[in-house]
């Protein structure tokens, strides 16, 4: 997780990236308002409060990324600002390709759907039903729901930060043992802060059952399934050489950005981060991460909603409210009082509709996504420098999208 100003990075990744709702993304629930659909609010629009917002944000040196707004799958807004590599001259646009960071954790929850759909994966299942090498506690009482609806009670294992990764199957064999360090330190169904390895084991058994490596299997049956072209986990060589995936420019002690893929010996002094860079991870590990285009974003959105990823039902479970959140940190979106926990993503209600979101924050990184599905608005923004304000960004782009005109 990186530099995001005024919010703890680790307490708002936490609360669970940013704001968010529960309803099924497969389509509104029978009897359920539909506040607005159709209209196009005006803060929304090229010219209006939100873009003028990013834009003046950008001309001050705090936004270098993207922002789209979409409704019923036609762009309404896309702006593009910064850099995608400062030494090769090449420029943010809308087809970059952006790290992700945790904001794509919800993939790995939408591949364990997908199995449970097929019949392979019983979400009331235990660790120890398809991974072995894990204490008996875990194994024997943990099961896959309580790992994708953040209730494992497990903690997170120190990682070495300062290493450099050579390879997918060191990065693998890295993050197996890893996530077989974890601990039980409290009751199943407690709820934890952000555990990794609540991610780190969905991904082992979507390994385990479908014999394919993590990266392939969503690669293969999310990405390619859902026409997400510009997405994919690719390996720091690619992120070296092509231009169309933008490098992370990570703040340094003296206030320097640097390109960190092209810097591994420099870390991050943010004390969520303390001497992490993303660029030492050859691949991002299973469960986390990726890289993809705003427009790609969107149409993972649709694909949820008509049935290309999962059925309705399955649909439903993803973003069925779980644990109940308290409001979110740092004062983003104050307002929002009714929020849940959902697998691998939070869930809230705003201005009398469903919102779910996830975002994701490394040094040079941070990512946010958020899915209206009353209204059927998708909201996006990645950024590739610290330094910006992303919880404020976020909810303005809520505050542009359910302003008064759609209560």
């Amino acid at each position: 997780m990186g530099s995001v100003r005024g919010i703890g990075r680790r307490r708002l990744l936490a609360w669970g990236g940013l704001t968010a709702a529960a309803a099924p993304l497969a389509g509104t629930r029978l009897g359920h308002a539909e506040p607005g659909k159709g209209r196009i609010p005006p803060d929304t629009r090229p010219g209006g409060v939100f873009d003028r917002y990013v834009a003046e944000l950008a001309a001050q040196g705090g936004f270098s990324g993207v922002i789209l707004l979409s409704h019923r799958g036609r762009t309404v807004l896309s702006r593009a600002y910064g850099m995608a590599d400062k030494e090769r001259g090449v420029r943010n646009h809308e087809g970059t390709a952006f790290n992700l960071s945790s904001a794509g954790k919800p993939f790995g929850a939408v591949a364990i759907l997908q199995l449970v759909q097929q019949g392979k994966v019983l979400l009331s299942d235990t660790v120890g039903t398809y991974l072995t090498g894990f204490a008996k506690e875990i194994a024997e009482q943990v099961t896959v729901h309580h790992l994708l609806s953040g209730a494992s009670g497990l903690d997170n294992p120190e990682v070495d930060v300062q290493r450099v990764f050579q390879s997918r199957e060191e990065v693998r064999a890295y993050c197996e043992a890893w996530a077989r360090r974890a601990r039980q330190v409290a009751a199943p169904g407690t709820p934890t802060d952000h555990a990794g390895a609540e991610v780190a084991i969905p991904a082992m058994i979507v390994e385990a059952v479908s014999g394919m490596t993590y990266w392939d299997y969503v690669e293969e049956n999310i990405f390619r399934r859902a026409g997400m072209t510009g997405s994919a986990f690719y390996t720091r060589p690619r992120w070296l050489t092509d231009e169309h995936i933008a490098h992370p420019y990570m703040r340094l002690a003296d206030g320097s950005l640097v390109d960190a893929v092209r810097n591994l010996d420099l870390s991050s002094p943010d004390p969520w981060t303390p001497g992490k860079n993303p660029g030492r991870d050859f691949i991002d590990p299973p469960g986390d991460g990726g890289f993809t285009t705003a427009p790609d974003l969107v149409r993972f959105a649709h694909a949820l909603r008509d049935g290309t990823l999962l059925e309705r039902p399955y649909a439903d479970v993803l973003t069925a409210p779980r644990t109940p959140l308290g409001p979110a940190p740092g004062g983003l979106a104050s307002s929002v009082t009714t929020s849940f926990g959902a697998y691998h993503l939070p869930v809230h209600i705003t201005g009398g509709q469903w919102v779910y979101d996830r975002a994701g924050a490394n040094p040079g990184i941070a990512a946010g996504w958020s899915i209206y599905p009353d209204t059927d608005w998708v909201g996006v923004m990645l950024s590739n420098a610290d330094g910006l304000p992303l919880g404020e960004i976020l909810q303005r782009q809520e505050q542009a999208i359910v302003g008064p005109w759609n209560s």
